[in-house]
C-alpha cells in the first residue's frame, strides 16, 4: 500500500478509500493461517483452550461474544478478573490459542513475548474484527479515528502539508493507520521510550522557563531537571491532591519548582474531576470530586520559553487559556494530541490561528495508539 502523500499527490480520501477496500489493513497481508487461526477462535464448535493477553477494555468486550479460559497478565497473575483466572504468559499451555489485546503501549512487545515462548497459535484483536466485522466491535480509538478520517479529509491534508520533517510525516502515516486498524504491523518500528517525551533535540533546549502542564507525580519535571540543569524555573500545575504531594516529595531536591495545585483550562472555575486515575486523571462529569481550575495567563506572570501539555483531553482548552503567553512568549510546545483524533489536527490549527511562525514536529513515544506528541518549534 503506498504511503500518503502531501496534497497535491494523494488524497487522503483516496487513500482511505483504498484501506476500506482492503478490509482497512490490506486483505493482501492476511495469511491464511491468521485467518483459521481467527475462525477457529471465534468458533463455538472449538473447545480448544483460549487466553487473552491483557487486562483492558479489549479483552472485556471479547469475553462478551466469546468464552475464554483465562486472561494474560504477568503482573496480577493467580487473581480472577472478570471471572477468569488470570495466569503469566509462563504458564500458557502451549497448545493454546491467544489473542494478544495489547493496543496502547506495548501490542509489539507483547506479540514478542508469546513468540518467545514457541506459541504458535496467536492472532491481533484487529484479527479477529477483520474475519467477524458483523460480530466483534473495533476499538473506540479506531471507530473514533474512522469517523473523523472520513469526515475531515482537508483538516487531514492540511496538517500532514505543514510537518516540518520526513520524520513526522512517517510517524503521520504510521500513526493514521494503526488508528484505522488497529493492526499491530503498523507499529512494529516503534518502541516504548517515555523518558525522552518532551526533550527531541531539536527543541534545543536551555535556560528554560518551563511550564509542566499535567505535571502528575513530577516525573516529567525531574527529567527536565536532570537533562538541563540550567534552567531558570519551573511552573507544575496539578489538581490531584494526592498527585501533588507525591511531585513535591519527588521534586524536593530540585530548585525554583513553583507548584500551583489547579488544574488549568480556558477560564477560573470548578470542574469535576477523577483524582484517582494515576497519570490518566482527568477532568470528567464523571469525576468523584470537583477541583478548581485557573488559566496559564492568569496564574503565570513570567515569560515563559517552553510548555508542555498532556490533559488527558483538556488541551485545546488550556490553550485557549494560554493565548496571551502563545502570543506574546512565542514558547516553544509539546503537547499531546493522541486522547482524541480531532487533536491531531484541530490543536495545530488552533496554535497557528495565534502565531503562524511556527514548525510543527510530530514524534510517538510507544507501540500503541498512545502518548504521540506535536512539537510547535517557533520559527
Amino acid at each position: 500500500m503506498a504511503q500518503l502523500q502531501a496534497p497535491n499527490h494523494h488524497s487522503l480520501d483516496a487513500a482511505f478509500a483504498a484501506l476500506m477496500a482492503n478490509g482497512l489493513d490490506g486483505e493482501e497481508a492476511f495469511s491464511s493461517s491468521l485467518k483459521q487461526l481467527a475462525c477457529e477462535f471465534l468458533s463455538a464448535k472449538n473447545d480448544g483452550l483460549k487466553f487473552l493477553l491483557g487486562r483492558n477494555e479489549h479483552s472485556a468486550t471479547l469475553m462478551q461474544y466469546i468464552v475464554v479460559d483465562g486472561i494474560v497478565d504477568d503482573f496480577s497473575h493467580g487473581k480472577l478478573w472478570n471471572g477468569k483466572p488470570v495466569i503469566k504468559c509462563d504458564d500458557i499451555p502451549k497448545d493454546a490459542m491467544v489473542v494478544n489485546c495489547s493496543m496502547s503501549i506495548s501490542p509489539i512487545t507483547a506479540g514478542y513475548r508469546l513468540q518467545q515462548l514457541g506459541l504458535n497459535r496467536c492472532i491481533s484483536y484487529a484479527d479477529l474484527c477483520k474475519v467477524r466485522p458483523d460480530l466483534i466491535p473495533v476499538p473506540t480509538f479506531v471507530s473514533e479515528m474512522r469517523q473523523d478520517f472520513s469526515q475531515n479529509e482537508a483538516h487531514w491534508l492540511a496538517l500532514l502539508a505543514k510537518l516540518a520533517d520526513k520524520q513526522s510525516r512517517t510517524v503521520f502515516n504510521d500513526l493514521v493507520r494503526y488508528r484505522l486498524t488497529a493492526n499491530p504491523a503498523y507499529m512494529e518500528n516503534y518502541s516504548i521510550r517515555l523518558s525522552e517525551q518532551y526533550f527531541e533535540d531539536f527543541l534545543a533546549l536551555s535556560n528554560e522557563v518551563f511550564v509542566d502542564a499535567g505535571g502528575f507525580n513530577g516525573d516529567t519535571t525531574e527529567e527536565f531537571c536532570k537533562r538541563y540543569p540550567d534552567y531558570k524555573k519551573v511552573i507544575l500545575f496539578e489538581p490531584s491532591g494526592i498527585n501533588m504531594q507525591d511531585a513535591q516529595e519527588r521534586l524536593a531536591n530540585c530548585r525554583d519548582i513553583n507548584f500551583i495545585a489547579h488544574g488549568i483550562s480556558d477560564a477560573p472555575g470548578t470542574l469535576w474531576f477523577d483524582p484517582n486515575a494515576g497519570s490518566a486523571s482527568a477532568v470528567s462529569p464523571e469525576g468523584s470530586c470537583s477541583v478548581e481550575v485557573t488559566t496559564l495567563d492568569i496564574s503565570v506572570s513570567d515569560k515563559v520559553s517552553f510548555i508542555k501539555m498532556d490533559l488527558e483531553g483538556w488541551e485545546l482548552k488550556a490553550l485557549a487559556g494560554a493565548k496571551k503567553h502563545i502570543f506574546e512568549d512565542h514558547p516553544k510546545l509539546a503537547i499531546a494530541v493522541y486522547h482524541r483524533a480531532s487533536d491531531f489536527w484541530r490543536i495545530p490549527e488552533y496554535i497557528l490561528s495565534t502565531r503562524q511562525d511556527y514548525d510543527i514536529y510530530l514524534r510517538h513515544y510507544t507501540e500503541g495508539w498512545s502518548e504521540t506528541v506535536m512539537f510547535f518549534l517557533p520559527k
